[in-house]
């Protein structure tokens, strides 16, 4: 998709696209990787905290951390992944809307998550404004976001996600940075997202290209952060 039909976008297009082509609702369940399960524990305790998930898709984060006493809310653009987040975590909290119109008064979580849909938003900037509304003071950001100067994206071996159809702006490391950054936010870590160390993740698509896979899997932990495809941030607010 050029960069015009980009700008013609609206949030009801935007919701077609996840309801109809990326949310199969005949897909199969989801369930916790253990990824999840370590990103979870990374934050104990979760005892009495809200967590805020935007962009919550069918609810794997959330159910982990609603595992070890989170109290989930989640929110996503599309009916059939909220569907889908209520059957599977159905201790939450859910709402369907836009990111950057959120429904909750001001400071309210504990902790609020973005996790690999921030490039999606029609507006990133006005949607991290709203998670800092809605946050309080003391409360922790963990957002995860792509990197344009990913290894293989520069050897021209990767084009992006199934999302670019619809809209992705992926951003170098330190613009991203730059953009928390303007919203108010400090950047507390930084670390890679290593979730293709997993069987899972290898063996989807042709199986000719598993091996290929297997290689990049086993690359990753090795390469800088400069190189890597996704990256976490932690964020707090400045004070």
């Amino acid at each position: 998709m050029n960069r015009n039909t980009q700008k013609r976008l609206d949030h009801g297009a935007i919701r077609d696209y996840y309801d109809r082509v990326y949310h199969n609702p005949a897909g199969a369940a989801p369930t916790i990787s253990y990824h999840y399960r370590r990103l979870a524990n990374r934050f104990r305790p979760w005892r009495g905290k809200h967590l805020l998930d935007v962009g919550c898709g069918t609810g794997i984060w959330l159910k982990a951390a609603a595992e070890l006493g989170a109290n989930p809310v989640g929110i996503d653009i599309s009916t059939v992944a909220v569907d889908a987040c209520r059957r599977f975590v159905p201790q939450a909290e859910l709402y369907c809307g836009p990111a950057e119109r959120l429904p909750f008064a001001e400071r309210q979580f504990d902790f609020v998550s973005c996790l690999g849909s921030l490039e999606h938003f029609l507006k990133p900037q006005l949607a991290l404004q709203e998670m800092i509304r809605v946050s309080k003071p003391d409360a922790l950001f963990l957002l995860l976001v792509p990197n344009a100067d990913f290894l293989t994206r520069r050897l021209k071996l990767y084009s992006g996600t199934d999302q670019v159809a619809v809209r992705e702006d992926v951003r170098s490391l330190q613009a991203w940075q730059e953009l928390f950054e303007s919203v108010g936010l400090c950047i507390r870590g930084r670390w890679k997202d290593l979730h293709v160390l997993s069987a899972s993740w290898v063996a989807r698509g042709p199986w000719y290209l598993w091996p290929v896979r297997l290689g990049q899997a086993l690359a990753l932990p090795f390469w800088p952060l400069s190189w890597q495809y996704q990256v976490y941030y932690l964020c707090s607010l400045k004070k």
